[in-house]
């Protein structure tokens, strides 16, 4: 994107960072419930990468800036401790990751649950949601590119890493066990 946005390119984004938003979220809400079964882990993957393509479209934009640089009122946001709860009653034994967070600054191992990165993505993306959805994509684009430089992004980065490992550990573990009972 240009560093001079139209309305037009604004609205567009704000289009695409919806949808991708709502993906999320309903899938989320889905495994929570249990409906992923077995792909839990894979479907959490998928989602967590296509929020994260939503958040590079983010960074890779110039800075949203709002007119008098105030936020409006959305009210409160929704409770998710529903879907915190259960996404750890699904992760089990793998909701607690170690993660170096950031590479930069960081330089000691911190451990961190799976769930409530997940949920922590979910409660900033539903705020800029909630502006979206009040014909505010001005106001969403901003909140959700600011969320994501300042917090999102780096716990859905977390969250892919450690979703990756899992499903790459398994996968590998699988093809190595079968080259050896070869």
């Amino acid at each position: 994107m240009s560093d001079t946005n139209s309305p037009q390119d604004w609205n567009a984004l704000a289009e695409r960072v919806a949808c991708h938003v709502d993906n999320y979220l309903n899938g989320l809400e889905a495994v929570a419930r249990g409906d992923g079964g077995t792909h839990t882990i894979p479907l959490l993957l998928l989602e967590v990468s296509q929020v994260i393509l939503a958040g590079a479209q983010l960074g890779a934009s110039a800075d949203v800036i709002l007119p008098d640089n105030w936020e409006p009122e959305v009210g409160d946001d929704p409770d998710l401790d529903s879907v915190r709860q259960g996404l750890s009653e699904r992760l089990k034994v793998m909701d607690e990751y170690v993660e170096v967070f950031d590479p930069y600054k960081d330089t000691e191992a911190t451990s961190y649950r799976l769930s409530d990165d997940l949920v922590d993505v979910a409660s900033d993306l539903v705020h800029g949601l909630r502006h979206y959805n009040q014909d505010r994509p001005l106001e969403a684009l901003w909140w959700w590119q600011y969320s994501y430089f300042n917090h999102w992004g780096n716990h859905a980065g977390a969250a892919l890493r450690a979703l990756h490992a899992f499903v790459a550990n398994s996968r590998l573990d699988v093809a190595s066990e079968a080259a050896t009972t070869s």
